[in-house]
């Protein structure tokens, strides 16, 4: 018991102090905090038990331009290169609901510098305070500084502002990574990299 309470201890000082030297609020932060799991003590045990190293070879053919592998369940991101010289293994927010999830094969279609956010119309609906746009590099802007565009409409692996969403279920349907990883990621993958969510 004691191992796990140290890991809570660890995860939680660990994104306060992300979010402590990010300063600038996201609009994520300023949503009302029923958007996030209300129990992140399941959701941290479960993340951290499943946050381990994968062979890409039950999830791939071939690692042609890379692959990324999304694991809804364990709230992570898996990346290997073509070659098998690099591989990542990053914490991630998932979809908020069942609803929200769609999981299957798909590819990045579109790598964005500093991204444009728009609301997509259920959000809207769901969320009508929201703004119908912001601009990148806007330090409110949800998608952070960069996003992988996937063939899916609306569907993005991006950076966040917001760094308690990481490790929880919190999106309206992307895959979020920490800024710094997202900008490390970014420059690994590339159009046509191959994206399996699970």
């Amino acid at each position: 018991m004691s191992s796990v309470l140290d890991r809570r201890a660890l995860l939680t000082s660990g994104l306060a102090a992300g979010a402590a030297a990010l300063g600038a609020p996201a609009l994520g932060q300023q949503a009302n905090s029923t958007e996030f799991e209300s129990d992140i003590s399941s959701s941290v045990q479960r993340n951290v038990s499943a946050f381990r190293m994968l062979d890409w070879r039950p999830y791939f053919d071939t690692l042609a331009k890379g692959a990324i592998l999304c694991d809804i369940q364990s709230r992570a991101l898996h990346y290997w290169s073509e070659d098998e010289s690099i591989y990542r293994l990053f914490p991630t927010s998932v979809p908020l609901t069942n609803d929200l999830t769609r999981l299957g094969r798909t590819e990045v279609v579109q790598k964005v510098v500093a991204p444009t956010w728009r609301p997509t119309p259920s959000m809207r609906e769901r969320n009508p305070e929201w703004p119908e746009v912001v601009e990148g590099g806007d330090p409110m802007n949800p998608l952070g500084p960069y996003a992988l565009y996937l063939s899916w409409t609306y569907y993005r692996i991006h950076g966040t502002h917001d760094t308690r969403k990481i490790g929880r279920r919190s999106s309206n349907g992307c895959i979020g990574l920490f800024n710094e990883h997202i900008t490390e990621l970014f420059g690994y993958a590339e159009v046509g990299t191959q994206v399996l969510l699970i």
